[in-house]
């Protein structure tokens, strides 16, 4: 190279890093495992994905040192790199990666810790960067609800038909190629689908973080329970009944099992005087995360306090999961314009088990296209 390439090099800008996803699963032996997903942008920006619960949006440079990390570079060659690339000292480069790497792995491991105020990322305001794809994509796979269950609680009406196990297999694999890392199986009851163990293993093949919420009767059966584990779901909610007591089996079978559990329970003029108690319950038998929701508006100063009881419990909450249609729930619950989650439409995506899009569950009113139909393009422009 000669003197006028090697100045003209040191001007040129930095070229960003092809857009692409990038998955990391720690081993099965790690004591803690966990899950990183990156997204790559046009741009060389990035987003960074900790167990489908942190969300990091990092610069072009913080970007690259996040896939050295997930292809598990070390500090010396990723430093190298980055020195080349960013024409800056091989030490500085290291001194900074080492760091990213401290900060990251400190996240991975300790549960609960902000990173902003503890590892010093900068704050995004919650769903408010751009976006080329969802974070989390919600598979209503079935509005059919278990036996006894009055019908009239889910949308059935309005769905054509249910997708067979092939167009949920292209579903979830498109939604990888777009980079959704996360998907939560919804309902109706999606355990009485027979292809929820296949539909869970094909996006533990793609790559994605799988949730799965549903009223637990199933999983009552500890050997159900363990195909769904053995085929790749990371977590769980289980819907408690507004009325009567939990399904205490189910709940026992998921807690000592090695998963992710919550439990969502919807407050109701009918329980309000004894969801206190049942929290303690639940506590007690341990539980450690929930999410709540009412029924009835003139209820907001009840879940306040309700709110407040699971702090004092050390009960984590659970926000901006679907939840399966129920008597607790019905259809005639849907939100309004109003009432649109911040991050309906952006963060996460509603399919109905014919394919229709809807930005959050329940806004039936706002059918963004048809997954299997329509162009991406068409859908999802945030």
């Amino acid at each position: 190279m000669n003197l006028f390439e090697r100045i003209k090099t040191f001007f040129t800008p930095v070229q960003p890093l092809p857009a692409a996803t990038y998955h990391y699963q720690s081993p099965p032996e790690d004591k803690q495992p966990y899950r990183l997903h990156l997204r790559l942008n046009q741009d060389g920006s990035g987003i960074l994905i900790v167990n489908a619960s942190t969300v990091l949006h990092l610069n072009p440079t913080a970007a690259e040192f996040a896939l050295h990390f997930i292809h598990g570079a070390a500090p010396a060659q990723a430093a190298q790199q980055i020195a080349r690339r960013y024409r800056i000292s091989k030490s500085q480069a290291e001194k900074d990666y080492l760091d990213f790497m401290e900060r990251i792995e400190t996240l991975i491991h300790k549960e609960d810790l902000d990173p902003i105020s503890y590892l010093d990322f900068e704050r995004v305001t919650p769903n408010s960067a751009q976006l080329t794809a969802p974070l989390r994509l919600d598979c209503a796979l079935t509005y059919r609800l278990p036996l006894n269950a009055d019908p009239l609680n889910a949308p059935t009406k309005r769905v054509e038909r249910e997708l067979n196990t092939q167009e949920w297999f292209s579903i979830l694999d498109k939604a990888w190629a777009y980079g959704v890392p996360h998907i939560v199986f919804t309902g109706g009851e999606p355990t009485l689908r027979e292809d929820l163990p296949e539909l869970i293993a094909r996006a533990e093949k793609n790559g994605q973080v799988c949730g799965l919420l549903t009223d637990g009767h199933r999983l009552a059966d500890k050997a159900y329970l363990d195909t769904l584990l053995e085929t790749g779901l990371d977590h769980l909610m289980l819907v408690l009944p507004s009325t009567g007591q939990p399904n205490w089996q189910a709940l026992q079978n998921a807690l000592v099992a090695d998963i992710f559990l919550a439990v969502h329970l919807t407050v109701t003029p009918q329980n309000v005087t004894t969801v206190s108690s049942l929290m303690k319950q639940l506590h007690q038998a341990g539980i450690e995360a929930m999410s709540l929701s009412i029924s009835d508006q003139t209820l907001h100063d009840e879940l306040s306090a309700l709110r407040d009881l699971a702090g004092e419990l050390g009960m984590r909450l659970v926000f901006d999961l679907p939840v399966p249609y129920s008597a607790a729930n019905p259809v005639a619950l849907e939100v309004l314009g109003q009432d649109v989650p911040s991050g309906a439409g952006k963060a996460w995506l509603y399919i109905e088990p014919d394919g229709d899009v809807l930005p959050a569950q329940g806004m039936a009113h706002v059918v963004l296209g048809n997954i299997l139909r329509d162009p991406w393009d068409k859908i999802y422009h945030p």
